[in-house]
């Protein structure tokens, strides 16, 4: 029996290490979730019994399920967490529908907008944050001081998703990309098309069975894409309906983050396929509580303005 302890030690840890914590829902990891559903049978003898059934959860327009309870994370789950976003591309895009579709699981938004502000104070935006977001522009904005402060946010488990799009608006992209993840992207690709689940390992779509793409077997994959570059610093996310690499992500020795050439799924076509879910999804991830624990969540639920960003610059 002793000799068993050990294995039993072990197997507890692996199911405590999995992501059934209390921010997901059940469908945590499914791309087409499953429902239990009552009904009422009747007997051969006339008496009537109530039965539990599964069945595959309703779907919406674009054959993704519906419902927030198939998103990756429950409604309000991270209120008082704050998405801090370097927004440099602003023709036509105000950030409204994330920032609403964010709100729906507790998280508020601050952004700088077309500038970045200095070092010290993107420093002391970011300690007040969770997340980073940046959403590249054409022309370098970060200098290598700001670039400095994004690694040790990013070196300290926070998670960072780095927005491009097609050539030229990668610029800062490019820059950050290089420094955390030593991968860039490039290229303008026409896109305008929606992309299900990659079903081999040439062909375009979504990653199977991963946290991001909880609820997700369809996604718009934006306009027009640029191309990332292959690392092994990222895992594929998606592949465009040309077969190109769209996104990517990282996900190791504790740190998180997305490499993104589409920008324009966050604005353009918003009630296309998949949109308003997938960047939930991304934002509940990279709060990354796998590594933090509640113990996070739960401090910043008894201090919510330590999550408020300074003034903006």
């Amino acid at each position: 029996m002793r000799a068993l302890r050990p294995l039993f030690c072990c197997i507890a840890f692996l199911l405590s290490s999995t992501p059934a914590l209390a921010q997901y829902n059940k469908a945590a990891g499914e791309n087409a979730p499953m429902e239990s559903v009552l009904r009422t049978v009747t007997r051969n003898d006339g008496t009537q019994e109530v039965r539990e059934t599964v069945r595959p959860a309703a779907r919406d327009g674009f054959g993704n399920a519906k419902g927030n309870q198939n998103d990756l994370a429950v409604d309000g789950a991270f209120e008082g967490q704050t998405v801090a976003v370097l927004q440099f591309y602003t023709q036509d895009f105000d950030f409204s529908l994330p920032k609403a579709a964010l709100k729906e699981k507790g998280f508020s938004v601050f952004r700088w907008v077309n500038q970045a502000p200095s070092p010290k104070a993107l420093r002391e935006g970011l300690q007040k944050a969770c997340q980073l977001w940046i959403i590249s522009d054409s022309t370098q904005r970060l200098t290598p001081e700001h670039v400095k402060v994004i690694k040790e946010f990013f070196d300290a488990g926070h998670g960072v998703y780095i927005w491009g799009d097609n050539a030229p608006y990668y610029a800062d992209a490019n820059v950050v990309g290089q420094a955390l993840l030593g991968t860039a992207m490039e290229g303008n690709i026409p896109g305008d098309q929606t992309v299900g689940l990659r079903k081999d390992g040439e062909g375009p779509g979504l990653l199977r069975r991963h946290l991001l793409t909880t609820g997700l077997e369809y996604l718009y994959e934006g306009i027009t894409i640029a191309t990332i570059q292959p690392s092994q610093q990222l895992t594929p996310l998606l592949h465009g309906s040309a077969g190109n690499l769209v996104a990517a992500f990282h996900d190791k020795n504790g740190k998180r983050a997305i490499f993104d050439g589409g920008f324009t799924r966050l604005y353009n076509k918003w009630d296309t396929a998949g949109t308003a879910r997938y960047v939930k999804n991304a934002a509940a991830w990279l709060v990354n509580v796998e590594r933090f624990g509640d113990a996070v969540v739960r401090a910043d639920l008894r201090d919510t303005s330590a999550r408020k960003p300074a003034p903006k610059q």
